[in-house]
């Protein structure tokens, strides 16, 4: 009898089995669809010299790894990669930090916690393309607010997007403006998870805020923190349309990014073998600079 029921606990559990694979396997085809074969047809191409506009009668030629060999002796491009991670890692280390901190005066409120959500998560609901037309007009040399406010005080104005001392300085403020409420939208539900009693011992044994935020708090989201910096780290590799529509890669390609250089020299001029190269350089990159948050999210 007990032979039958166990027999019986195995054939339910394979047919919940079959019926889970059965389930997710049309997700499944999709994701391998929308994924393997678009990185797969990249990186073949990314062996090749396809255009295609030269290439539309003739097929394209195999020439191993010569689009790779004109990337890495590219100074434009290697500026473009110094660029893009220096971007990266302010941009992460500031937007982690603010958000955090945000989390932390929003989950200590004891009245408004709704309306701050809504006020602080504002910038991160606007349209990319919004924000950046909305500052490009407030920091315009001629008519721009910023500018105005600065000769009221007699202080010197400046050309932010043209001045090669200002450019990359204010695109990386305004991605901090924009992406600084994700971070806090995610490191907020993480605090709201936190066992109260956690803060309640500590409290009784004496603890101050700062040994409760670094032994109680950020053990507790160590995960999430890991997770939203891996989040950050790969959007703020990947800008481009702030860049396009603000600085298009200039002043003298200070502010010229991975994204933006392909799209000048592979997309623009459909040479999809050298943008196929580079798209593949910016994902072992991405890859190298994620690889360190991955470990410590499995970890």
């Amino acid at each position: 009898m007990k032979r039958h029921n166990v027999e019986k606990l195995h054939t339910t559990s394979d047919n919940a089995r079959r019926f889970g694979l059965r389930m997710i396997s049309p997700t499944m085809l999709v994701l391998l669809v929308l994924t393997a074969y678009p990185l797969l047809f990249t990186l073949f191409y990314s062996f090749t010299d396809y255009n295609l506009l030269r290439n539309l009668r003739t097929p394209a030629s195999f020439i191993a790894l010569q689009n790779y060999t004109d990337l890495l002796e590219d100074p434009y491009f290697r500026q473009a990669v110094l660029n893009t991670v220096k971007f990266t890692i302010l941009a992460v280390v500031f937007e982690m930090l603010i958000g955090f901190f945000m989390a932390l005066v929003v989950n200590s409120l004891t009245r408004g916690q709704k309306t701050m959500r809504t006020l602080l998560l504002l910038p991160y609901l606007l349209p990319t393309v919004t924000v950046a037309l909305s500052w490009r007009m407030m920091l315009s040399p001629n008519y721009g607010i910023v500018n105005q406010v600065l000769e009221a005080l007699n202080l010197p104005v400046y050309n932010w997007f043209s001045d090669i001392h200002t450019a990359f300085g204010m695109l990386l403020l305004i991605d901090i403006w924009q992406s600084a409420p994700f971070v806090f939208l995610l490191l907020y539900a993480a605090l709201q998870s936190v066992p109260q009693s956690q803060y309640e011992a500590a409290r009784i044994d004496g603890a101050n805020a700062v040994k409760t935020l670094f032994y109680v708090t950020i053990p507790n989201i160590k995960g999430s923190l890991a997770l939203c910096a891996l989040l950050r780290t790969i959007d703020s590799f990947r800008l481009f349309d702030k860049v396009n529509l603000l600085t298009g890669g200039g002043p003298a390609n200070s502010t010229a990014t991975i994204t933006q250089y392909l799209y000048n020299y592979g997309i623009s001029s459909l040479d999809f073998g050298f943008g196929s190269a580079g798209a593949i350089v910016m994902t072992l990159l991405v890859l190298i600079l994620s690889s360190f948050y991955i470990k410590r999210a499995m970890g």
